[in-house]
């Protein structure tokens, strides 16, 4: 697949996964993993300038401050359209984190206009909501489009009417060109293993979310995160702060692990990179 590549960052895919060309970039993944250092993040920048592929895999969504870096390679006007179990729109330090990668996308000159889908997790109630970007919530740059059963969320979506309201979402975009990312803990529980809490949809679900997207819209690029990966960190604070925030979760083989995680990405990466 031209198109794509395989970052390795954490040994969460092996390397081959989907036939997609593998760079291995371990030497990075500790010092990125859930909160980074501005100047790592410039370093890991500098090593995938000249990277032509549009799709990207990558590791665990603790990486997912990455696609803010990955969005600096599109050079024209784009809306961000992210599938997460997670709002990722935390306004306080540190600056590059995976809980507030989105206000770094949209500080870029280029990025229109956010749409987040699929959040289900307590960052959307009271008093976790008080840390969201509030400035871009207004203006409208930002919105996120939450599971009403477990937040409650005025106009927060269900089961029965999201793919209406995601229907009538993709009529506005008007053939605008898109950057989409994936987040593998926006699944059921069921449907994928990620480092996170995880949300409601099904594979079916984002196939048929991203069709949607390409009979309106023109994808120029996109990402998948998410697949599990056993935390490994460079610097004591990160340790400790991942630590504290992550869900605690029972140990998986990781064979189980892989053999989920690969049926997911069969279904929704060949929708993501056609």
């Amino acid at each position: 697949m031209s198109n794509s590549v395989h970052f390795n960052l954490d040994d969460a895919w092996p390397t081959g996964v989907m036939e997609i060309i593998t760079r291995d970039l371990r030497q990075f993944g500790p010092g990125l993993r859930y909160l980074a250092r501005a100047a790592d993040m410039e370093a890991f920048a500098r090593e995938i300038e000249g990277e032509t592929a549009r799709f990207v895999l990558y590791g665990s969504g603790d990486f997912h401050h990455l696609a803010a870096v990955l969005l600096r390679r599109i050079d024209r006007p784009v809306n961000l359209i992210s599938f997460d179990n997670h709002p990722d729109w935390d306004v306080r330090p540190p600056k590059w984190a995976c809980g507030g990668w989105i206000n770094r996308a949209l500080q870029l000159p280029h990025v229109r206009r956010v749409s987040v889908w699929g959040c289900g997790n307590f960052e959307m109630n009271w008093p976790a909501r008080i840390f969201a970007n509030h400035a871009a919530l207004r203006s409208g740059r930002l919105e996120v489009m939450a599971w009403v059963e477990r937040c409650g969320a005025k106009g927060a979506m269900t089961r029965e009417n999201w793919r209406e309201k995601f229907e009538a979402f993709c009529a506005g975009l008007d053939g605008q060109e898109i950057y989409v990312t994936v987040d593998l803990d926006c699944l059921r529980a069921e449907a994928a293993v990620t480092n996170w809490e995880q949300g409601l949809f099904s594979p079916e679900d984002l196939v048929w979310a991203i069709g949607q997207l390409r009979g309106r819209a023109r994808v120029v690029a996109g990402d998948v995160c998410g697949a599990y990966s056993p935390a490994r960190y460079a610097r004591r604070f990160q340790r400790f702060a991942g630590a504290w925030d992550h869900p605690k979760l029972a140990e998986r083989n990781i064979e189980d692990v892989r053999r989920i995680n690969a049926a997911a990405l069969q279904a929704i990466w060949p929708a993501l990179t056609a």
